[in-house]
């Protein structure tokens, strides 16, 4: 049960937390785990306890946060409280995460991998997430070229911009063979950097215009295969000093993941060019960056009013636009190009139809349907639920990030991506 929270003594705004636990052997929900929350200052002394439904998800947790203005402004002061957590379940093994960073009122969700238990004497070493970017001291980006040559290693040798499913990141800078490879869903490589190199407090053209020029960095390098060119195995690293900053269990933040979701398609482009632009940036206080994308100054031009692609082309020039790619790996079939809602019938609505109800073996709260592919209340109803669970804009219809959403999620339970 949830005991009292003890507010930190400069804390006097609220920011909240979703946590989702996972087996890490197929994606599935894990219920009943319980959750130990304790501020990362005083980690003996837990201050909130919980339990995850039967979808693998705690409520909302509220939790104490700095005021919202030491996110809005470069400070001195840590714009975002720290705690720890401990998750433990029947069966596997118990997982802590230390220094889960909360923002005035902004949902952060911590997605928990959770490794099934082998031995009773297997030990497990807490996971430490790393400082943000504009808050922690990190090495500034080494210039590059913004289009590469195709007489330099790493040439294009792909022939179209295709979003892939995985990307491997290096974590480390590209000679530490010390580091470990990760494979992570593009999409949430995104949703994690973008977490971890701006704030969710920012204004949402600001969040987007980052977002974007994140992705068309990442899609750059997967289109001109940079790294493997050179001889490594990998996609990118999360090296500052070379990409960008991805940090391991890092908490995601509500509003930053419906962005990703929204437009994880598109990257930046200029006429005549056919990779995606190497859109590079910096933070724009601690190091300067001219013709680059500053964060602060992009949040700067978001309180002003300019829409996401006014704050891009302010840095990047007046050329660049918002392309998009049709070519989606992993996924069963592509959007039908059209929202799905009620009196919606056809091929594409029994499709989602089954996907659903594959997903509802093990999302035990989203209601089986008849496959008949008519789009009734009992589909909306279902969508809904789906919505709700993964984080969605709950509208009962199947938009494009809720059609994505469905596939993504239906191939980790289904396994027909392994």
């Amino acid at each position: 049960m949830k005991t009292q929270l003890k507010a930190h003594q400069n804390d006097i705004d609220k920011g909240y937390l979703k946590i989702r636990a996972l087996s890490s052997e197929n994606d599935i929900p894990i219920q009943n785990a319980r959750i130990e929350i304790s501020d990362s200052g005083n980690p003996d002394e837990t201050i909130l306890v919980t339990e995850t439904n039967s979808d693998g998800i705690t409520d909302n947790l509220e939790l104490s946060s700095p005021p919202v203005e030491y996110s809005l402004e470069p400070s001195d002061n840590q714009p975002y409280s720290l705690y720890n957590i401990k998750i433990s379940a029947v069966d596997y093994e118990e997982t802590i995460i230390s220094g889960v960073q909360i923002l005035s009122d902004e949902l952060g969700i911590q997605n928990v991998s959770m490794t099934p238990s082998v031995t009773s004497n297997d030990s497990y070493d807490p996971t430490v997430i790393s400082g943000h970017t504009l808050w922690e001291f990190y090495p500034p980006k080494i210039a590059e070229t913004e289009i590469k040559p195709l007489d330099e290693s790493g040439e294009i040798v792909l022939s179209r911009v295709v979003i892939p499913e995985y990307i491997i990141v290096h974590d480390g800078t590209p000679t530490d063979s010390t580091a470990t490879n990760y494979y992570v869903q593009y999409k949430d490589y995104i949703k994690n950097v973008a977490s971890s190199e701006i704030y969710a407090t920012w204004p949402e053209a600001t969040i987007y215009a980052n977002v974007l020029a994140i992705m068309s960095f990442t899609l750059n390098r997967v289109y001109t295969e940079w790294y493997r060119n050179k001889g490594y195995d990998y996609t990118i690293t999360s090296s500052t000093a070379f990409d960008h900053k991805w940090i391991y269990q890092k908490t995601i933040y509500e509003n930053i993941s419906q962005v990703v979701d929204s437009i994880f398609a598109n990257y930046l482009s200029r006429p005549g060019v056919r990779q995606p632009i190497l859109t590079q940036y910096c933070d724009g206080k601690r190091v300067t960056c001219p013709n680059w994308l500053s964060q602060w100054g992009s949040k700067y031009l978001g309180d002003q009013g300019y829409t996401a692609i006014e704050i891009l082309r302010n840095y990047y020039g007046n050329d660049i636009y918002i392309n998009e790619s049709t070519q989606i790996s992993g996924v069963p079939a592509s959007w039908p190009g059209y929202e799905l809602t009620v009196g919606s019938s056809g091929d594409k609505v029994r499709q989602m139809q089954e996907q659903l109800n594959r997903i509802a073996k093990a999302y035990s709260s989203i209601p089986t349907l008849v496959v008949d592919g008519i789009y009734g209340q009992n589909t909306r109803n279902a969508v809904e639920k789906f919505q709700k669970i993964f984080d969605l804009p709950v509208t009962g219809v199947v938009d494009y990030r809720t059609w994505y959403k469905i596939s993504q999620i239906y191939v980790g339970v289904s396994g027909i991506g392994a």
